[in-house]
């Protein structure tokens, strides 16, 4: 039988071949009606100024994410201070109408091209930054290339948050940040959670359980005793804590091993005293063992 005749036996045996281009055309021309969409919707429904900026101060009340709004590392002899991810995307998701983003452009071997953009569809305002991720990561001394999907994933995930927090930075304006990063200094400043003492001794613990830094080597930086810490001290541990976890520096960077022999203050162990269970005092066993007795003298 010939093809046009099964065709016509058959309709649905039939499917005319999609070529590359179509597919491509296809594909950009949702992704153009997607941002289409978007714009639209932006324009319909502005943002109100004043109630976006109110958003952004309500959620840098927020303990938790007051913790983390700020990252901090030493370069040249000097603290370097801003704003981190976890802030920028915050105060994105309050300011509203915007479109930000990390995606991954090409994938070739041993490295990913990937693109981080921000763009606010009531303005048309963008930042778009692309840059180029290795497939390799160093640990221990050494480079360790990457083969798993998801570590490759994870790496062009981690080295891209800088990029976004930047655009996001970038379109957001100036004075709506600075007022974001006060309100989320005197959150932490005025901190109800608990004491200020046991505050800084949780800081403490989680540093040592964390990063291996024990209280001297904090003690040693500071220049005095944990026990005279105050909230502005706290925040710059919080800051420094949070560089260490996000790897923007490490721990020589900041504390000396061998500088750290002062006398701790004992903070953080009366904390820990405070908070761990107090072991159950058990009778003591009897001692089968007879006492021996002195000799009387005799008469």
């Amino acid at each position: 039988m010939s093809n046009l005749a099964e065709q016509y036996n058959n309709p649905t045996s039939y499917q005319q071949p999609q070529t590359g281009g179509t597919l491509a055309q296809a594909s950009a021309s949702r992704e153009m009606e997607e941002v289409k969409g978007q714009i639209f919707m932006a324009k319909q429904f502005p943002r109100n100024v004043f109630q976006a900026e109110q958003r952004v101060l309500d959620t840098c009340r927020r303990p938790a994410l007051a913790q983390v709004a700020m990252y901090q590392y030493p370069r040249g002899g000097q603290r370097v201070t801003g704003p981190s991810i976890r802030l920028a995307e915050a105060i994105a998701q309050n300011w509203g109408n915007l479109s930000y983003g990390i995606q991954e452009l090409e994938q070739r071997e041993g490295e990913s091209v990937a693109k981080a953009f921000c763009w606010d569809l009531e303005t048309n305002v963008r930042q778009e930054k692309v840059f180029t991720v290795k497939h390799s990561m160093k640990a221990k001394g050494s480079i360790k290339k990457l083969e798993d999907p998801r570590d490759i994933y994870e790496k062009v995930a981690n080295d891209g948050a800088r990029r976004l927090r930047s655009c996001i930075l970038g379109v957001i304006p100036g004075d709506i940040i600075d007022k974001a990063i006060v309100q989320c200094h005197e959150t932490l400043a005025g901190n109800s959670q608990g004491p200020l003492k046991d505050r800084i001794a949780n800081a403490l613990r989680s540093y040592k359980e964390n990063h291996r830094v024990t209280q001297e080597m904090i003690e040693a930086k500071f220049g005095y005793n944990a026990d005279s810490f105050t909230e502005y001290d706290y925040v710059e541990l919080i800051n420094i804590f949070n560089s260490l976890r996000d790897g923007l520096s490490k721990v020589d960077d900041w504390f000396n091993k061998e500088d750290a022999k002062k006398q701790s203050s004992g903070l953080g162990n009366d904390f820990k005293a405070q908070v761990e269970p107090k072991t159950e005092v058990k009778p003591d066993v009897p001692n089968d063992i007879p006492i021996e007795q002195p000799e009387l003298p005799l008469e």
